[in-house]
């Protein structure tokens, strides 16, 4: 556990970001019965009444005696039933928050009163909900990043960091990605891609789950971030157009090394939009559509590599990126009838990726340049996804049998082209990658509120196929491992099973599940292949949560969590061609990567206040296996091979606070602090590429964290304005450690045309100080990098809603 003396001195920042007070409401139903006869009684009153007697909500039951009273704000209630010929019967109802549908069964009428036990609802839910199991953020809140991509949009969500394009999640980046509540190809399926291409402006909001219930796929141990489209649902015909701008690397942060060509400045950013939806009676049609153009100093990486034996090599990567991103999502909701509901809904997405880079090489006084390596590559990505829904509505409220199928294609075609140029010749070398991915998800959910709570069970089956063809073109002198080439292909079954019990009481809450998954898993190589063979795994295994709450009162709670979950690697973690986006620090995958199990504890506390909330959690995650990729070189060469490994243990032990508040009406911050204990044990791996060698790394330990503040400024009913300052402290990664870094940004955005129309600034990294610095020592060898990517970006923009 963390020192106490460091947990009392953090408490004193307690930081958050970005909540939004949302107002909870929750269908209470039943079925009003005679008690004699015990027969339904149709046209019954049915009255909801506060505590001072004011009449709350009101309605008759159907034919079968069914009643339904809908959007109820949490609190105490009184329910009262009556009906012709019969006593009169009040009780106290006490609805709880965990549900959004409160079934309280039969209520029979008869001479003889009688009562039925309370239920609680609580009044409000706030970015973090009284589950304390997820936060919930919309995107329209978060003006310093309005504009921006998805990646962008989150990185001032609390818990939340970015790096290397990739989102952690309180420092871990094994993150499950949903689209609207589901896995696909635009987002990956076991790991991260594309974030920074989507386009916020497609957003509503964005959930995040850190401790997920059987419910969810049990991958990706550090949780799950649920990207949440755009979709109207007003009568009628509506939409929103919108239209954002902007320019980055507003001046260089650092000049080139010699002799290469200019790195990209003031780079432009266009983003228009457009929302259709059309609903008449049982039909709502809704289209979103999305382009992004985007010109970025993708990396600006100044490397020095220093080895045993005395050498020293200066290299720099700069990317120049041309980024063109077109997504289109339609689709169609049917209410058949009031008792079945079915949906379909289709995405289309276009990433078109161009990179002129250039690495020069130089030695240790920058006298001699060594090597020039300047490539083009040219990334195509189009993924397509269908998915159809049906529900049956049960006569209660609630009761619901979802029924899902969700189809993925997703085709990656990249080109690399290079020139090596060395003091006595020049090398012409490319590769060509074609991989087409199918995916094919079929599930069945299953829900029934209970008096005291509900039950959910289901199942489902993932069919995944991806055959992937690697060709190498080499040149004079070529560098490139051309026998690594060839053909491979991933194949992947899931079945799976859950169930899930809810029971909610006046003071104390529990929910208790299991997932039960099985996984077969072949990859197969090119038997060519001069270093893997076919490869491949299974395994049958539990995954169960639990979650116990004690309501200390209205306004204060306490919760612990605990589930087991698992990160499976992704293909492209297993992908056995090397990759040269560098021309001597080479990425390549490992078919003999296994899953990472990982056990997570966490103790949760919120409290409600005047004008905010207040929350706290003390966390531990335990992994077993722990991925992640190792640095090493090979005898007689200075090429740096990173490959990935299951480096053992490794464990995050830590204390993450949410503090909300709004002191005066033009004036709201919130603050978040996540601090925590990063430990990797001491491990030794056995890497295969590109000839063996075993390496041994020592136990690394660190605590550190990340603060967070986020203030909102009123200036007029009409005109908001908003300040975000983020700080992340240092932290290990294998073989090294990350250093500190900050930035600060702010936005202003204006109401015009009664509400219909909206301009909005925003600038981000103001000090332009978000600078990736890193430190690695391997066997052999050490090196530190600083990369000066684009992080400055002034964007502006118009939206209009008709």
């Amino acid at each position: 556990m963390l020192p106490l003396k460091t947990i009392s001195s953090i408490v004193c920042v307690l930081f958050c970001i970005l909540s939004t007070a949302q107002t909870k409401t929750v269908t209470i139903s039943g079925t009003i019965k005679d008690n004699t006869a015990k027969t339904a009684l149709p046209y019954a009153n049915v009255i909801l009444k506060s505590k001072d007697q004011k009449v709350a909500a009101g309605t008759v039951t159907n034919e079968k005696g069914i009643f339904t009273i809908e959007n109820i704000k949490p609190g105490n209630y009184i329910l009262e039933v009556s009906s012709v010929g019969f006593m009169t019967k009040t009780q106290s109802l006490f609805v709880g928050s965990m549900s959004d549908y409160l079934n309280i069964d039969n209520i029979t009428l008869s001479e003889d009163a009688q009562t039925l036990n309370e239920v609680v609802v609580n009044s409000k839910q706030e970015s973090v909900t009284n589950k304390m199991d997820k936060k919930s953020f919309n995107m329209s809140d978060n003006i310093t990043q309005s504009g921006g991509s998805v990646l962008q949009a989150m990185q001032n969500l609390p818990g939340v960091t970015t790096q290397d394009g990739k989102l952690l999640l309180r420092g871990n980046d094994k993150v499950m990605i949903l689209i609207d509540g589901k896995q696909t190809a635009l987002t990956g399926f076991n790991g991260q891609t594309g974030l920074d291409n989507i386009p916020a402006s497609a957003i509503e909001k964005i959930e995040i789950i850190n401790n997920p219930s059987s419910k969810y796929d049990a991958n990706g141990n550090a949780g799950i971030i649920n990207i949440i489209y755009k979709k109207n649902k007003q009568e009628g015909f509506n939409g929103k157009i919108g239209l954002t701008s902007g320019y980055g690397s507003l001046w260089e942060r650092k000049a080139n090394l010699p002799t290469i060509t200019p790195q990209y400045k003031v780079t432009p950013k266009i983003n228009p939009s457009l929302s259709l939806n059309y609903k008449k009676e049982k039909v709502n049609i809704y289209f979103q559509g999305d382009y992004l153009y985007t010109e970025t100093l993708n990396k600006n990486e100044f490397v020095t590599r220093t080895y045993n034996d005395g050498t020293i090599i200066n290299q720099q990567t700069k990317r120049n990126r041309d980024t063109q991103f077109t997504t289109f999502k339609t689709g169609i909701d049917w209410a058949i009838n009031e008792n079945n509901n079915f949906s379909f809904s289709t995405l289309y997405g276009s990433e078109k990726i161009l990179d002129h880079g250039e690495e020069p090489f130089f030695n240790a006084d920058y006298s001699e340049r060594q090597r020039l390596w300047k490539f083009i590559e040219d990334e195509l990505k189009t993924t397509i996804t269908a998915s159809t829904s049906y529900q049956h509505k049960f006569k209660e409220a609630g009761h619901v049998l979802n029924a899902g199928l969700n189809y993925t294609f997703h085709r990656e075609n990249e080109k690399y082209f290079f020139d090596n140029i060395m003091p006595d010749f020049t090398g012409k070398d490319a590769f060509k990658l074609l991989s087409d991915e199918s995916v094919l998800d079929i599930n069945l959910d299953y829900t029934k509120p209970l008096k005291y709570g509900r039950f959910e069970t289901g199942a489902k089956i993932r069919s995944r196929n991806i055959p992937t063809n690697m060709q190498f073109f080499p040149g004079t002198n070529s560098p490139i491992d051309s026998n690594a080439g060839g053909k491979a292909t991933y194949e992947e079954i899931i079945p799976a099973v859950y169930g899930n019990y809810i029971f909610e009481s006046n003071r104390i809450e529990a929910e208790a599940g299991l997932r039960m998954e099985y996984i077969n898993l072949q990859y197969k190589v090119n038997p060519n292949h001069p270093t893997y063979k076919s490869d491949g795994y299974n395994y049958f295994q539990p995954f169960p949560n639990v979650r116990l709450a004690y309501k200390i009162n209205d306004t204060h709670k306490l919760s612990l969590f605990y589930n087991r979950r698992v990160d499976r690697p992704n293909e492209v973690d297993i992908r056995i061609f090397p990759k040269y986006d560098d021309a001597e620090i080479i990425k390549v995958g490992n078919p003999g990567l296994r899953p990472q199990f990982t056990n997570t504890l966490e103790l949760g506390y919120k409290a409600s206040i005047n004008n905010g909330y207040f929350f706290a959690s003390l966390y531990n995650k335990f992994a077993n296996g722990t991925i992640t990729r190792i640095a090493v070189t090979q005898p007689n060469s200075d090429l740096i091979y990173n490959v990935f490994q299951n480096a053992g243990k490794s464990s995050m032990t830590g204390m993450e606070m949410i503090f909300s508040k709004k002191p005066f009406a033009w004036y709201s911050f919130n603050l978040n602090a996540n601090l925590y204990q990063n430990v990797i044990n001491a491990f030794t791996v056995h890497i295969l590429y590109p000839s063996p060698i075993t390496f041994s790394d020592e136990k690394q330990s660190i605590t550190t964290g990340n603060i967070k503040w986020n203030n909102t400024f009123n200036f007029s009913k009409t005109f908001i304005g908003q300040l975000s300052a983020v700080y992340l402290a240092p932290d290990i990664i294998p073989q090294g450690k990350i250093e500190a870094r900050f930035s600060i940004d702010a936005g202003i955005k204006k109401a015009v045309q009664k509400g219909k129309g909206e301009f909005f600034v925003n600038a981000t990294d103001l000090l332009n100080s978000l600078v990736i610095k890193k430190e690695i020592n391997g066997t052999n060898f050490s090196y530190t990098s600083h990369d000066y990517y684009e992080t400055q970006v002034v964007r502006f923009g118009y939206n209009y809603k008709f």
